[in-house]
């Protein structure tokens, strides 16, 4: 058997059955799925930093949508709370470093 231990997208399972294989599987609880979703973000984050591929800002968005979802947040939510930082705070196209702050005297 080959092992996998992680979280997947809820079609895995069909596309394993699809291919010819049985995968074996469990549903998580609430706690162990909020692990593993945090998991899951720092493997999708990880796999974009090596790759710089779209389809990984994808998985991490999608990740992102389901923690929300996870901690009773929805996506028109997320997207409001988004649009107002934005809003207020700007985004990062301009690439602005802050070095630090003069003490005013």
């Amino acid at each position: 058997m080959k092992r996998f231990d992680k979280l997947v997208r809820d079609k895995i399972p069909q596309i394993i059955e699809a291919s010819g294989k049985t995968p074996i599987i469990r549903i998580l609880d609430r706690e162990e799925y909020l692990v593993c979703l945090e998991k899951k973000l720092d493997e999708e984050v990880r796999e974009f930093h090596e790759s710089k591929a779209s389809e990984e800002l994808a998985d991490i968005l999608e990740v992102v949508y389901a923690l929300a979802d996870a901690y009773g947040c929805s996506r028109e939510t997320l997207e409001e709370i988004y649009m107002r930082k934005h809003e207020d705070r700007g985004g990062f196209a301009e690439r602005i470093f802050l070095i630090g702050n003069a003490e005013n005297d």
